[in-house]
C-alpha cells in the first residue's frame, strides 16, 4: 500500500465502518473496495491490537508502514501461524456450553507457553470468527434452538390420476451445528406442521432447549413485537416434548435468518437434485429429499474442512434432550351430524354412533 491520500481515506473508511458493526459485503458496496482487500486490512488491524481511537491518532505515512511490513511479519510469524492452525478447533469448542475464551486461552498457555496474551489471542479468535466465511455465530449454543418455517417455493405432485398438486416444503435447524431437516407435507395447517416438527425432532435424535418458528400461522395465533401468542395445539405439542418455543420477534431479521439462509441453501442442494424428476405421492418425493438431504449434511461448509453431521456429532448430539417415547396425538376437531335415528355421524365417518 502506498502513501496515497485516497487509499488511506478508504482504509479510515473501513476501519471506521467495521468498528460500527458493518459487515464486509456492505463496506465492499459503501467503499468500493473489493472484500478479499477489506479482509486484509482488518486483519491486518486486529493482529496489530490497536484501538479505534489509536488507530486515527496515526498519521497517513504510519499507517502505510504499519499496514504493510510490520503487520505482514506479525501475521506470517512461527507464532501467528501455530495458532492458527488451533483456531479451527478452538471455535468449535467455543460452541459448547460452558466453554469460554478465557478457558480456551489458560489451555493454549498450558500447552504453549509462550504463546499470546488474552487480548492477542481474542482478537485472533474474533478475526478468525469475521473473516473466514464464519458457518456458525457465537449466539447459537449447542443444544440451543432449532429454527423452524416453510420455503417459500413448493414442490409439485403428479398423481397417476387427478390434476397435478403443491407440497408444502417444511425445513428445520439446529442453530450450532446447522444440521437441517426438510420435508415435503401437505399443506401448512397445524396438524402437518406439528407432525413435520415431530420427524425433525426425531431425526436430529434429541430435544433443543427450544423452537422458534418465524410466526406461522399453524403455530402462532398472534404475533408480536414482544410477546407472540401460540397456537394451543402447538403449545401442547411443545409440552408433550418439554420444549419452549419463543416465536421470531417481529421486525427482528436475525430472529429468523438461520433458516431463511438454510432455505436458500436446499433450493441449490436439493431442489436442483430433484428437477426434471416426477413424483406420484408424497412418500416417494421424501424419499427423494432424504437422499439429496444426506448429501447436503455431510458436505463440508464451504471453507472448513468439517460437514453440518460432523458438527452435530461433535459438539451438539450430546446437547439435545432425551425424546418423549410417546408420540403426540393431533386433536382434531370434526362436525357432528346428528341423524334422524338418535345416531351421530363424526366429519366424514362412515361409521355411525349411538348416543344418549
Amino acid at each position: 500500500m502506498s502513501n496515497n491520500p485516497i487509499k488511506m481515506n478508504k482504509l479510515r473508511q473501513i476501519i471506521r465502518l467495521y468498528c460500527q458493526g458493518t459487515g464486509t459485503k456492505t463496506i465492499n458496496g459503501m467503499v468500493g473496495t473489493s472484500r478479499t482487500t477489506i479482509k486484509k486490512y482488518l486483519r491486518i488491524w486486529h493482529e496489530l491490537g490497536i484501538t479505534h481511537e489509536e488507530f486515527n491518532s496515526r498519521s497517513d505515512s504510519e499507517l502505510s508502514v504499519l499496514f504493510n511490513t510490520p503487520a505482514a511479519k506479525t501475521i506470517n510469524s512461527p507464532r501467528m501461524q501455530e495458532l492458527e492452525l488451533l483456531l479451527p478447533d478452538y471455535c468449535k469448542r467455543l460452541k459448547k456450553k460452558g466453554v469460554t475464551r478465557e478457558l480456551l486461552h489458560l489451555d493454549y498457555l498450558s500447552k504453549h507457553p509462550q504463546g499470546y496474551g488474552r487480548s492477542r489471542f481474542n482478537n485472533a479468535i474474533h478475526t478468525y470468527l469475521q473473516l473466514s466465511k464464519p458457518v456458525m455465530h457465537l449466539d447459537h449454543k449447542a443444544g440451543d434452538k432449532i429454527y423452524i418455517d416453510f420455503a417459500g417455493s413448493k414442490l409439485q405432485l403428479h398423481p397417476a390420476s387427478g390434476p397435478e398438486r403443491d407440497a408444502e416444503v417444511f425445513v428445520a435447524i439446529l442453530g450450532c451445528s446447522q444440521l437441517t431437516y426438510v420435508e415435503a407435507v401437505e399443506s401448512q395447517r397445524k396438524e402437518d406442521l406439528i407432525k413435520a416438527c415431530e420427524n425433525a425432532l426425531h431425526y436430529f435424535g434429541g430435544v433443543p432447549a427450544a423452537i422458534v418458528p418465524d410466526n406461522l400461522r399453524s403455530a402462532v395465533t398472534k404475533g408480536s413485537k414482544y410477546e407472540a401468542v401460540l397456537n394451543d395445539e402447538f403449545a401442547a405439542f411443545a409440552e408433550h416434548y418439554a420444549v419452549t418455543v419463543v416465536p421470531a420477534r417481529a421486525y427482528k431479521p436475525r430472529d429468523k435468518s438461520l433458516v431463511e439462509g438454510a432455505v436458500k441453501l436446499i433450493y441449490r442442494s436439493i431442489y436442483q437434485r430433484l428437477e426434471g424428476r416426477r413424483f406420484s405421492d408424497l412418500e416417494s418425493l421424501n424419499a427423494a429429499i432424504r437422499s439429496a438431504l444426506e448429501i447436503h449434511n455431510n458436505k463440508p461448509f464451504s471453507g472448513r474442512s468439517y460437514s453440518r453431521r460432523e458438527q452435530f456429532e461433535e459438539v451438539e448430539r450430546e446437547a439435545l434432550g432425551p425424546l418423549n417415547p410417546i408420540r403426540y396425538e393431533v386433536h382434531r376437531q370434526v362436525m357432528v351430524t346428528v341423524m334422524k335415528n338418535g345416531y351421530v355421524r363424526l366429519g366424514e365417518d362412515i361409521h355411525y354412533y349411538s348416543v344418549p
